[in-house]
């Protein structure tokens, strides 16, 4: 008789290795056709992270705005609030606008002062709203990325549950089969 031995992996190993619990043994006596224990080769025990996972959603960057407590919830509304209005294309025209008021007033200072106003007055004024625009829209397209890895990691544990469930099976099957095929074991013979 001989037997096929593997070791369970240390709770720290579980991202590493599959999810075993405790040693395998299995017989694999008579030329590794023992199908008594056939089933019995493999205990699957899902990875401790699935069932955590299943009341989780995916991060987003709403998620990440501060509400332990009064203040931080009005100071996390009030910057969201300026965010928003600020951040808008309507609100860039508007520095533009803003900026081209003083800018006769610049051309008539000479050079210095016209490049101390496209510096200091327009590119920040105009910039500010734009830079906040495109940092909504990469953020809008980091959540649906997010979401998107989310859900295809989601298919991918279904789809490995499902394998799972095939093999218990085909176990079954080939279970089956070799009871037909295999002849009755009598008390007392021997086996070679």
């Amino acid at each position: 008789m001989s037997a096929v031995t593997t070791s369970a992996p240390s709770p720290g190993d579980w991202p590493r290795h599959g999810a075993v619990d405790g040693p395998i043994i299995a017989d694999i006596s008579n030329n590794g056709c023992d199908h008594r224990g056939m089933s019995s080769l493999f205990t699957h025990i899902p990875h401790p992270h699935i069932e955590e996972r299943r009341t989780q959603s995916p991060v987003k960057v709403a998620d990440q705005l501060r509400t332990t407590g009064p203040a931080a919830k009005a100071n996390a509304w009030l910057a969201m609030k300026i965010t928003n209005g600020v951040g808008t294309m309507w609100c860039a025209y508007a520095f533009a606008i803003l900026a081209l008021i003083s800018l006769p007033d610049a051309i008539k200072l000479g050079r210095p002062a016209i490049i101390s106003w496209i510096a200091q007055t327009f590119l920040q004024l105009v910039l500010l709203s734009i830079i906040i625009v495109g940092q909504n829209i990469q953020s809008t397209a980091s959540d649906k990325r997010a979401e998107a890895t989310y859900n295809d990691a989601d298919a991918v544990l279904h789809e490995a549950l499902q394998i799972q469930k095939h093999l218990e099976a085909q176990d079954q099957a080939i279970e089956h089969i070799l009871d037909r095929i295999s002849p009755p074991s009598t008390p007392g013979s021997a086996t070679a």
